[in-house]
């Protein structure tokens, strides 16, 4: 009865919620940024609805072009609507003759979806015009972002499969069932679905964009992770009694704080996304954080019917029987009673090998440029080098100075000064007349260092022209706001994370010195994790930087999941210290649960994993990174440095709460 209401209203809630769609993505700085404000002030000029882009020329052989090649451009940019007629603004010509760049006007729709329409459509006719011996090559801003939409184009369907494979084998591997890993997997699947459709109103609702994937991703490892947490005390209890309800029900009420904990204490870490400045980090908290509570209700009142209805024969060929050996970790009692046996050599070494994985930070910078944001080659990214090599790199996507148009001259003039400008030039004013648009040329590659340190200077030049009230933005101004205010998230949000990660330990352990060491410890496996996996980036990868949003995401997730087997392992431990003592508490804790939360790092980890099918870099660093982070958590600091802690401080742990009162056997 239980499984068929949960069913019914599973099926109503995919009714209700059938057909939502999430709002783009937009918003790469934060509001108030100076970049954000130019670019809704060029709202207001005519043709806003217009952007150019630029077919690159070079020829086949490489060699200098001719003027056969310059007049068949010529005659495609009358084609395609670049010229009105031969002789208008045609083909700009590079200093060495080898390569040509044809500005190519196209109207840009709402989001980069529609602009990929726009943009094939134009590559169609460039081909279907293209002179013999050129090779062609459509970039510039709208293209980047058409080339980015197309890059994801059935990318989440790539990314649910690859993700419901790895889960799927690795609980077969787990359970070595072929039956019983099925329940979970099918349980969790429908709650990632039902979270998309939920989400994806609650996005509608709410108008905020976000990586729908990364909430998939969180949905599939925590739901799994929960449901392996719940199965492994059923199965406990199972070898305890010859009622399977009985030990359903016991295994249910013995995990629900520690899974309860768990989901909380990662939902309210992600809701502090909701104070981040920048857009579409802002825009993840509430998605996830509703994702993992529809995983959440799914594990603990869909999954335990579906098990209930199954009865212990699910785990056949290894059913559980009463009387059979208790002696469960035989491995994890075996590692952990070493590593009472030597706390303080334990501790050192796991500290150690923590140092070692943050040093990776050393030489870790952070931001990249337009070519560098995508694993997969673009023929934007593939223009955008043909044109860095014969033409100012800057010329794919100018700066834009918006200023008061009396002082227009003077701020096009201060701004042709700056160093690395190639030329500054007024591109267009609004219909009273008041303002003006400065399109700037750079030197510079953009995204680079240079052209980020370039802005400043521009802003520097002009900000303090009298009566101007100039604003500099445009792509790079961009991308230099969004690194400012990633910064200023991070400040903002790590330390609530933290706290939060505090408060739950405080109230699950009724403890201020446990708390405040395991949070310590997970603190310093998040940086271990991160220096780690920007090491193996640079090595593995020749990304030589981490994307802006990868530090605040992966400190979140680190922390806040790393908690999640702090939970596991430390609710365990307390009931088992109320009977044998802190130190064989411990020990009995990690024989209990090391096997149940290796299994659920290595599933999460996994599940990570497949963000790298994905060809957004940033999702790709993101998954190794977490990944790293979460094996570590789980092999080291879990099995080797928490129980060292408690087996020097013992009792004193659990202060000012005392361990008086024995509690009934968990």
């Amino acid at each position: 009865m239980a499984l068929g209401l949960a069913v019914v209203v599973m099926g109503v809630l995919f009714g209700v919620f059938a057909g939502a769609e999430a709002p783009a993505q937009t918003g790469q700085a934060p509001a108030g940024a100076e970049s954000t404000r130019v670019s809704e002030l060029l709202e207001e000029f005519p043709g806003a609805d217009r952007q150019s882009v630029l077919v690159v020329a070079s020829r086949e052989d490489n060699g200098a072009l001719s003027q056969g090649d310059l007049d068949g451009l010529e005659r495609l940019g009358v084609e395609i609507g670049a010229q009105a007629a031969p002789g208008d603004a045609g083909p700009m010509l590079s200093e060495d003759d080898r390569a040509a760049a044809l500005p190519v006007p196209v109207t840009v729709g709402a989001d980069n979806a529609e602009n990929l329409e726009v943009i094939k459509t134009l590559r169609a006719d460039v081909a279907a015009q293209a002179p013999d011996g050129l090779v062609l090559q459509v970039t510039g801003g709208p293209a980047f972002g058409a080339d980015a939409a197309a890059a994801f184009d059935g990318a989440d369907v790539t990314l649910l499969l690859a993700t419901i494979l790895i889960v799927a084998l690795l609980l077969i591997i787990t359970y070595r069932s072929p039956v019983l890993w099925l329940i979970p997997l099918v349980v969790v699947a429908l709650a990632d679905a039902l979270a998309g459709r939920v989400t994806a109103a609650a996005g509608d609702l709410w108008d905020f964009g976000f990586d729908a994937g990364i909430v998939s991703v969180l949905v599939f490892g925590a739901g799994t992770n929960y449901a392996l947490l719940l199965i492994s005390r059923y199965r406990e209890e199972l070898q305890r009694t010859d009622d399977d309800r009985l030990a359903l029900s016991t295994a249910w009420r013995k995990t629900v704080l520690a899974i309860l904990a768990s989901n909380l204490t990662v939902v309210l870490a992600l809701l502090t996304l909701v104070l981040a400045t920048i857009p579409m980090t802002r825009g993840l908290g509430v998605p996830a954080a509703i994702g993992l509570l529809i995983a959440l209700v799914a594990v603990l009142f869909v999954l335990p019917p579906a098990l209930a209805v199954c009865g212990r024969r699910l785990f056949w060929p290894f059913i559980p029987r009463p009387g059979e050996s208790r002696d469960q970790g035989g491995v994890w009692r075996a590692v952990a009673s070493r590593v009472l046996k030597r706390p303080v050599a334990s501790l050192l070494g796991g500290l150690a090998l923590l140092a070692v994985m943050a040093s990776g930070l050393f030489g870790t910078s952070v931001g990249l440029d337009q070519v560098e944001k995508f694993r997969v080659q673009s023929e934007s990214a593939a223009g955008l080098e043909t044109l860095s090599a014969h033409f100012p790199p800057g010329e794919a996507q100018p700066t834009y100075i918006v200023a008061d148009s009396a002082a227009a001259a003077e701020v096009t003039a201060a701004a042709g000064d700056v160093e690395g400008v190639v030329r500054a030039q007024p591109a267009g004013v609004t219909d009273d007349g008041s303002l003006t648009k400065i399109m700037v040329t750079s030197d510079y590659s953009p995204g680079t260092e240079r052209s980020l340190d370039q802005i400043t200077d521009l802003r520097e030049a002009v900000h303090p022209i009298a009566g101007a009230d100039a604003l500099v933005g445009g792509a790079v101004a961009t991308d230099l706001d969004a690194a400012t205010g990633s910064e200023d998230d991070l400040l903002l949000i790590a330390p609530l994370v933290l706290a939060v990660s505090f408060l739950v330990l405080l109230v699950l352990l009724r403890s201020l010195i446990a708390p405040g060491l395991l949070l310590l410890v997970n603190l310093a496996s998040a940086v271990a994790a991160i220096g780690a996996g920007a090491w193996l980036s640079r090595v593995l990868f020749d990304q030589q930087a981490l994307d802006q949003q990868v530090p605040i995401l992966a400190f979140l997730f680190l922390v806040a999941l790393g908690i999640d087997y702090t939970i596991f392992l430390v609710h365990r431990a307390r009931a088992d210290a109320a009977r044998l003592g802190t130190r064989a508490g411990v020990v009995e804790a990690v024989a209990h649960t090391g096997g149940v939360i290796t299994s659920a790092g290595i599933v999460l980890a996994g599940v990570f994993a497949a963000l790298g099918v994905l060809p957004l870099v940033t999702l790709g660093q993101l998954g190794l990174i977490v990944g790293v982070g979460v094996l570590v958590d789980t092999l080291v600091v879990r099995t080797v440095i928490v129980p060292a802690i408690f087996s020097l401080v013992g009792d004193r742990i659990w202060w000012p709460g005392t361990l008086q009162g024995r509690e009934s056997r968990p």
